[in-house]
């Protein structure tokens, strides 16, 4: 089975959705996915995540997860609700336990060397470079250095203008934000106007 990792590897990027209200989480990531984005993480900062998640999960050609995991309960129950990968804001143990138990890819968020360590310890199959405007695309060629095989994805400041350059220094993918789907525009379903976004932002990757 193909798993999250081998898409956002494949696809290189990957979106977090930040909004007040999903209407229609399955046309959301249909609209993502036919774009060329299809991971899509649905954020524990909006409210009833765990009913979008398993709406959009049932998007074809979506692979959906799970974003902004604090704890090991969160993780269960977003696991339990179809999430085919996690990702935390920073260092949480039992989260990657959870992860582990079900055998869920848990990308962790860290920034410093010492915590991108730490996130590898546990088991984390990816790391979340947060937030990665704080020091730009020169960071991750540093952090290339010490973590040669390790799969870093910059979130946070990634947008159509530096997507590329964040690439060429050494990430395996990016994270597409509010330059793609923009708050507004998810609460307001403007599914075409997000799709639209996602594409071009896709275009500036090469």
């Amino acid at each position: 089975m193909t798993t999250a990792l081998d898409v956002i590897r494949a696809d290189r990027v990957l979106t977090v959705v930040r909004a007040p209200r999903i209407p229609d989480p399955r046309a959301l990531a249909d609209a993502l996915a036919g774009a060329g984005i299809r991971c899509v993480e649905l954020t524990f900062t909006t409210p009833d995540v765990l009913d979008a998640l398993r709406a959009a999960g049932a998007a074809e050609h979506a692979v959906v997860g799970a974003g902004t995991v604090l704890t090991g309960e969160q993780a269960a129950a977003a696991i339990e609700h179809g999430a085919r990968f996690l990702v935390t804001p920073g260092i949480r143990a039992e989260v990657a336990r959870e992860a582990a138990r079900h055998d869920i890819p848990v990308v962790m968020g860290a920034f410093t060397p010492s915590e991108v360590l730490t996130a590898l310890d546990l088991g984390a199959a990816a790391v979340k470079i947060f937030p990665a405007r704080a020091l730009g695309p020169g960071y991750l060629k540093d952090l290339r250095g010490p973590f040669p095989d390790a799969v870093l994805i910059p979130s946070g400041g990634v947008n159509a203008g530096n997507a590329a350059e964040f690439l060429a220094n050494g990430a395996a993918a990016v994270t597409a934000g509010t330059d793609v789907v923009a708050p507004t525009d998810v609460a307001a379903g403007r599914w075409s106007e997000i799709a639209s976004r996602a594409a071009s932002f896709v275009r500036s990757m090469n």
